[in-house]
């Protein structure tokens, strides 16, 4: 068990709290963590760029020309791809680049993301940072006090005034326990976890 300092919002020690090894201990497998960042990129993908084919152009009913005679390349259509405005040869089709992995991999990833946060001192607990009100000076002075400037938010319940009190700070986002992902992990420096998503956590990447 590892034990991790628990502060408050205006970066003050108020507590510990143990961290189980099974989820913030592990090894961390760069080879893991990469294919399921590209897992997650890939499924982003829109993936609807599309050309048309030679058939799906329009136009190209009479051939441009007769067979023999004019000293020209005998042509059929003017849709053929080597024509300008013509068709497109293996172009792009609309289709989905979303790929699996399992399940617990997956678990894993997420687990040695976290762990390679706590082991670079850049994990953070808070006891609480709920939010009344939507207000963004509150937010941005809070991340001040804690002497963050790019971190990712992890937090319990709901989330709502302190997602739109962030959302124009840039380097910030906040997410609920059950929105945490590898890539969010990795693309912010600090992680910051409200204490009760802890054992959230803990469960849900040892079940």
């Amino acid at each position: 068990m590892s034990t991790v300092n628990v502060m408050n919002t205006k970066n003050e020690n108020v507590g510990q709290v143990e961290l189980n090894d099974d989820v913030f201990g592990l090894e961390v497998k760069e080879y893991i963590l990469h294919d399921v960042v590209k897992m997650q990129r890939a499924a982003r993908r829109s993936g609807n760029a599309c050309t048309k084919t030679r058939v799906e152009v329009r136009g190209g009913g009479a051939k441009p020309w007769r067979q023999k005679g004019t000293g020209r390349a005998r042509a059929g259509t003017r849709n053929s791809p080597i024509w300008r405005g013509g068709g497109v040869t293996f172009g792009p089709k609309p289709r989905d680049y979303s790929f699996k992995l399992n399940k617990k991999v997956k678990k894993q990833a997420v687990a040695m993301a976290m762990s390679a946060r706590l082991q670079e001192e850049n994990l953070i607990v808070l006891d609480d940072f709920g939010m009344d009100a939507v207000k963004t000076k509150d937010f941005v002075g809070v991340m001040k006090a804690l002497d963050i400037e790019n971190g990712l938010i992890v937090i319990d319940g709901d989330v709502e005034n302190l997602k739109l009190s962030s959302r124009n700070v840039v380097g910030f986002k906040v997410l609920p326990s059950e929105g945490l992902n590898v890539y969010d992990i990795l693309l912010h420096k600090k992680l910051v976890l409200v204490k009760p998503v802890i054992e959230t956590l803990e469960k849900r990447l040892m079940a």
